[in-house]
């Protein structure tokens, strides 16, 4: 396999909103950052550093919760990692960082052989 390091940065594109939970009650008033109906980051309530999920966390229901828009976007910060891209056996390419993978192995199993290759 054939490996390339390159610079993985998180973003914010267009379509994500920040939104702050105002719904009370059991739902402390955190900021979430949400592509469409993926939830891609949260900002805990007190605190200034966005968390990043290796995955977008798919399905966010908003149902039964109320939001305000937050303006201008908290989670805008760029996150850098050390990763690097490997061609895979089928010729796909993948994105592969210190604990984690792109590729369908990983995201089904958690490991993969593509993992080693990160040294």
């Amino acid at each position: 396999m054939r490996a390339h390091w390159v610079s993985v940065t998180h973003t914010t594109s267009t379509n994500m909103e920040a939104l702050r939970e105002i719904t009370g009650g059991q739902f402390p008033a955190h900021i979430y950052l949400v592509d469409g109906t993926n939830l891609v980051s949260y900002i805990k309530q007190g605190e200034t550093e966005a968390f990043y999920f290796k995955n977008p966390i798919k399905g966010f229901d908003k149902r039964g919760r109320k939001f305000e828009p937050v303006k201008p976007n908290p989670c805008t910060t760029k996150k850098e990692t050390n990763a690097k891209t490997v061609i895979g056996s089928s010729g796909q390419v993948y994105t592969v960082t210190e604990d984690s993978c792109s590729c369908p192995g990983f995201t089904y199993r958690g490991s993969c052989k593509h993992l080693g290759q990160h040294d």
